[in-house]
C-alpha cells in the first residue's frame, strides 16, 4: 500500500483530522471514525464497532481497557455460525478461523490516539514510548491512529523481551532465556525445543538453522557444543532478535545471523528447519510463523536441502502433524516430500504437545489437537 493509503481521516468538533493509521494485522484505515468517551455504553460500543464504526476513545484510558474488556465478553456471547453436525475437522477449522478473525475486527476498532513522540494524551494513560519504539522503530514525531487491541499486543510482546523466557535446553538460569522481540513468533512449545536437544548430532563442526526467528535452535545447538552455527531468516524482526539473543547468550563466538532466503552458502552436515506448521495463507504478518502458504517453506527446504547438505550428513525437520489432523495436509504428503527430494529418512523421534489447548475439551478443535504429534525427521542422501 502507498503511504497515503495508510492515513485516516476523520471529523472531531468540526474539523477534519488526519493521523497515520498504523495496523500489524493488516487491517484497511477506517472508513468511519466516531471519537466517543466514558458516555458510550458497552452495548452501543459492541454494536457501533460490529457496523464497522472505529471507536477513537478520548477519556480515561484505563476507563478504555475496561470497556475493551466488556467489548470482548459481548463477542464471546454473539451466537457464531455452528459447524454442521456432520462438519470435518477441516470445516469446524475454517469457521473458528473466520469467527476469531471477525472477533478480532470488531474488538480492533476501538482506537487509541498516539502523539508523535508516541506519548498518550489521556488520563491514567501509561508510558508506553519504549515498547512502542521496539514494536515500530523511534517516533518520527507525527501522530497516530492504532487499534487499543493491538497496542496491548504491543505492551505484552514488551514484557517478553524484558523478562524472556526461560528454556530448559539452554542449561541452567540465569544464562537459559530467550527474549522474543515484537513480531517474533515465542518459543513457548518445549516439545520441539527437547526433540533437537536430544537428538544425536552427526557433527559438531558447522550447524545451519533454516528460519531462525528468535535463534532459539541455533543456540540449543550452540550450547550442545556445535563450534558454528550460521542462522538464517529474511525477516528483520527476526533478525534483530536472533541476534540480540546470541548477543545475550554470549555465542556471537559460535552464532552467525544472516539475512538469506532459506539456506546460507555452502553445505553443512546438519542443517536443522522449523517451518511454520499450517499450511494456508496468513491473514496477518504476524501470522506468518504459524501458516505456510502452499507449504512454500517446507517444500523449500525439502527440494533445497541435498544441495546444502555436506556428505554423510542430516537435515533436522521439525513438524507437527496436526495440519493432518485438521485435514490441511493429506496423510503421508510430507514422506512424499522427502522422498521426491531424493532424501531418505535415517529416523523419525516424535513428541506429544504440552501446551494447554491439548487437553482443553471445550477447544473446538480438541479432537485434532488431542491428537497432534510433533515429529523431527532426521534425513540424509541416499
Amino acid at each position: 500500500m502507498t503511504a497515503e493509503a495508510q492515513r485516516v481521516q476523520w471529523t472531531e468538533g468540526g474539523v477534519v483530522r488526519t493521523a497515520r493509521w498504523r495496523s500489524e494485522a493488516g487491517n484497511p484505515p477506517p472508513k468511519r471514525v466516531q471519537a466517543v468517551d466514558d458516555t458510550l455504553t458497552a452495548d452501543a460500543a459492541f454494536r457501533l464497532a460490529s457496523e464497522g464504526t472505529a471507536l477513537l476513545w478520548r477519556s480515561d484510558f484505563q476507563n478504555a481497557r475496561q470497556l475493551l474488556q466488556a467489548m470482548s465478553r459481548r463477542a464471546d456471547r454473539k451466537p457464531r455460525k455452528a459447524a454442521p453436525a456432520r462438519a470435518s475437522l477441516t470445516e469446524a477449522f475454517h469457521l473458528h478461523r473466520q469467527a476469531q478473525a471477525q472477533r478480532a475486527r470488531t474488538l480492533g476498532r476501538l482506537l487509541i490516539e498516539l502523539q508523535g513522540d508516541y506519548g498518550i494524551a489521556l488520563a491514567r494513560a501509561p508510558n508506553l514510548r519504549e515498547a512502542c519504539a521496539e514494536a515500530w522503530g523511534a517516533a518520527d514525531g507525527e501522530c497516530a491512529l492504532v487499534s487499543l487491541r493491538e497496542l496491548q499486543g504491543v505492551v505484552g510482546a514488551h514484557e517478553w523481551r524484558r523478562k524472556g523466557v526461560e528454556i530448559p535446553q539452554l542449561g541452567a538460569p540465569p544464562g537459559n532465556r530467550i527474549h522474543p522481540h515484537y513480531g517474533v513468533f515465542s518459543p513457548v512449545r518445549g516439545e520441539y525445543l527437547q526433540l533437537v536437544a536430544a537428538a544425536p548430532l552427526p557433527s559438531s563442526g558447522l550447524a545451519f538453522d533454516i528460519g531462525t526467528g528468535t535463534g532459539v535452535l541455533a543456540a540449543i545447538l550452540a550450547r550442545r557444543g556445535v563450534t558454528r552455527v550460521v542462522a538464517t531468516d529474511m525477516d528483520p524482526r527476526a533478525l534483530a532478535c536472533a541476534r540480540d539473543n546470541v548477543t545475550r547468550l554470549g555465542l556471537q563466538g559460535q552464532v552467525e545471523v544472516v539475512e538469506a532466503n532459506l539456506f546460507p552458502e555452502g553445505r553443512a552436515p546438519l542443517v536443522v528447519c522449523n517451518p511454520p506448521w499450517l499450511p494456508g495463507r496468513a491473514s496477518a504478518p504476524l501470522e506468518r510463523a504459524i501458516y505456510d502458504e502452499d507449504s512454500g517453506m517446507l517444500r523449500g527446504f525439502l527440494q533445497g536441502l541435498p544441495a546444502h547438505l555436506a556428505p554423510g550428513g542430516e537435515g533436522w525437520l521439525i513438524l507437527s502433524d496436526l495440519a493432518e489432523h485438521l485435514g490441511l495436509r493429506a496423510p503421508g504428503e510430507v514422506a512424499g516430500l522427502v522422498e521426491a527430494a531424493g532424501l531418505r529418512v535415517v529416523a523419525r523421534t516424535t513428541a506429544r504437545p504440552l501446551h494447554p489447548k491439548a487437553a482443553d475439551a471445550s477447544d473446538p478443535l480438541h479432537a485434532a489437537r488431542s491428537r497432534e504429534v510433533t515429529s523431527l525427521w532426521r534425513l540424509a542422501l541416499p
